[in-house]
């Protein structure tokens, strides 16, 4: 078996019904996974998982709001039903709904997003990490950003999320590293996906510098972060954990 390959292994993606997440349960389904989709979004959580068995692939989705533990638990437990085991979990499921300095941040949007980001990431990982624990090892990878990384003006909310996804990431590494589980973090740049099209929407001035914010030249595209989260989750990543792998075009290295 290849270090990157997935044949017989379950893989849980949340945020799956599109950007980072599709592109990645793709990348899991073409080598060998069995995938597990998870999102709000009924319809488009639905489309990926019929683009997955388009490809042969075996894959459901299930309806999951992360931020409820009853929604996680249940997710997992129609997972180990369905595939008897979950190997690998990519939390991507994630929201960014600012555009304010800090002080014009209202209460409801910073609670939304961190419940969203943060605590979802912890409920999903809170309920992986059990049972990964129970079959004696498995890999963890969420999703944070160079928001997790730097500083994001006109998004703070964003970034404390991002960096407690950084902390948890972190945390559980040191806690569960000798328990045969490793757990890391994507950290992405500027992506061309449908949240860098709703952050456009809100501030349409910054669409022509965010080519020129990455040394690299231009924004990324989601099958490039895709490939990342893929390696982090193979074997070819065996002696990685409590990593935060920056795919950002350059923009932290500034």
């Amino acid at each position: 078996m290849a270090e990157t390959d997935f044949a017989g292994k379950c893989v849980l993606v949340t945020g799956a019904a599109g950007g980072i997440g599709r592109a990645s349960a793709i990348e899991f389904a073409l080598r060998g996974a069995r995938v597990v989709l998870a999102d709000l979004d009924a319809a488009g959580g639905n489309e990926t998982q019929t683009m997955l068995r388009d490809l042969g692939a075996e894959a459901f989705f299930v309806r999951t709001d992360v931020s409820r533990d009853d929604d996680v638990a249940a997710l997992l437990a129609a997972a180990v039903e369905r595939y008897e085991r979950v190997d690998c979990a990519f939390n991507n499921a994630g929201i960014e709904e600012e555009n304010h300095r800090l002080a014009e941040c209202d209460e409801a949007t910073f609670d939304r997003v961190l419940r969203v980001n943060l605590k979802g990431t912890w409920l999903c990982m809170k309920h992986e990490l059990a049972h990964m624990l129970a079959r004696g090892g498995g890999a963890i990878v969420n999703t944070a950003s160079v928001a997790g990384l730097i500083g994001a003006p006109f998004q703070s909310a964003y970034a404390a999320s991002k960096h407690g996804v950084v902390g948890l990431t972190k945390s559980a590494a040191i806690e569960y590293g000798r328990s045969g589980i490793r757990v890391n973090a994507v950290c992405p740049g500027v992506i061309r996906t449908h949240m860098m099209e709703r952050g456009i929407a809100r501030r349409p001035e910054i669409e022509s510098a965010l080519p020129r914010i990455h040394p690299i030249g231009r924004v990324g595209e989601a099958q490039e972060v895709a490939a990342a989260v893929v390696w982090l989750a193979s074997d070819a990543a065996s002696f990685v954990t409590g990593h935060q792998l920056a795919v950002d075009g350059g923009l932290t290295a500034i």
